[in-house]
Parts: structure tokens; sequence; C-alpha cells
């Protein structure tokens, strides 16, 4: 089986409010050494194992781009684990 584990945020210079929201609350709690925080999505993709690499690789590309993520403002980058049964 392969594992897929997707990584979606926002581009560099889009507006994170839930990233800017949690760095507020962690600073008011003392916590400034803290600088910048990022937020973003996590997802886990699981394909059968005798599919081809290309082909996982093909499909998390078009998932991702189609559904996981707003290509717009967002990047995504997704991480290939073929696990032993």
């Amino acid at each position: 089986m392969y594992k897929v584990e997707v990584i979606v945020k926002y581009k560099k210079g889009i507006l994170n409010p839930e990233a800017k929201t949690i760095n507020n609350a962690l600073r008011s709690l003392g916590y400034n050494s803290i600088k910048n925080v990022q937020s973003g999505k996590y997802f886990e993709l699981t394909f059968p194992a005798d599919l081809k690499k290309s082909e996982v690789e093909n499909t998390t590309d078009e998932v991702c781009h189609k559904l996981l993520s707003n290509p717009v403002i967002e990047d995504y980058t997704y991480k290939i684990e073929k696990e032993q049964e």
C-alpha cells in the first residue's frame, strides 16, 4: 500500500488569518520567542500497492490541484511512502 502525506499551506505573501490569531495568542501567553506561525491543512491518502508510483504521483497531483488546495492562494507538497504489508 502507498501512503501519501499532503500538506497545503498559503503561498508566501498571502494573509493567513488563522496563523495570525494563533501567533497573537501565543504572544499574549508570554511565548515571545516564537516569531512566526504558519497553519495549513494535512491529508493522508492511501493507494493500493499494485499501482505504479507514477500513477500515485499523477493522481495525488490531480487531487491536490482540483480539490485539496486552491492553487491561486495555496501551495502543496506531498511525500509518498510504500508501506510493507
